[in-house]
């Protein structure tokens, strides 16, 4: 016979388990978008479109990665997708940030529905357009934005180089993206619930956090440069 102490304990059980089942499945989401982001590093090394961009990664600020950008992935009659922010310390990668990419259309090239996305940011400047709440490509004064193809020199030559250099592929092929007029926007709920604790972006970013469950991805971020 189930005792009242014994019928809350099953009760407190219960209970826990519900809670805890959203939790576990949001992290799991979560790391779904954090494996693709190492899959899209690794591409990245094979993909000649990257062209000499790869010491890029070493200059850069901070890099935004997509895994993938849909048609119609971020609100109705929108395109976009989750992805994470990492930053660059005197060498040392942040642990990944979560983040989302959204506008009312991209400029994808005809027939491609799916992109991966990767944004160097390369200077300063960039960086704190892209930490603003809902940072809007093309909408902020003096930020510039180039887009990579095969001619990357061509992309980040001269005295002023771009503050942030979008590359994208679609299936294995350099993608032709423009991003102009879509919002980036951090979601530090999904940065507490990976991390089982409450923090914001910039802790994440800069306030030196060292999970275990960024570790594969700051060591793929690494093996680029």
């Amino acid at each position: 016979m189930l005792t009242r102490k014994g019928f809350l304990g099953v009760a407190a059980l219960m209970a826990a388990t519900a809670l805890g089942a959203p939790i576990a499945l949001a992290q799991n989401d979560q790391q779904v978008v954090v494996d693709g982001a190492r899959k899209v590093l690794a591409d990245l090394r094979h993909d000649k479109a990257f062209g000499n961009a790869r010491q890029l990664v070493r200059q850069a600020k901070a890099v935004l990665i997509v895994p993938k950008l849909l048609k119609g992935g971020f609100i109705v009659g929108g395109e976009g997708g989750n992805g994470v922010l990492l930053a660059q310390h005197h060498g040392r990668w942040s642990d990944p940030a979560f983040y989302a990419l959204g506008a009312a259309s991209f400029g994808l090239q005809a027939g491609l529905e799916q992109s991966e996305v990767i944004l160097l940011i390369m200077t300063q400047k960039g960086l704190d357009g892209v930490l603003r709440d809902e940072f809007k490509i093309g909408a902020q004064a003096g930020i510039s934005v180039a887009t990579l193809g095969s001619g990357v020199e061509g992309a980040i030559g001269g005295a002023s180089p771009p503050d942030i250099v979008v590359w994208s592929s679609s299936t294995g092929l350099y993608g032709g993206l423009t991003l102009d007029g879509s919002v980036i926007r951090a979601e530090p709920n999904k940065d507490s619930t990976f991390y089982g604790r409450t923090v914001t972006s910039h802790d994440v970013l800069f306030g030196r956090l060292e999970s275990p469950r960024g570790a594969a991805l700051r060591r793929e971020l690494n093996s680029i440069g």
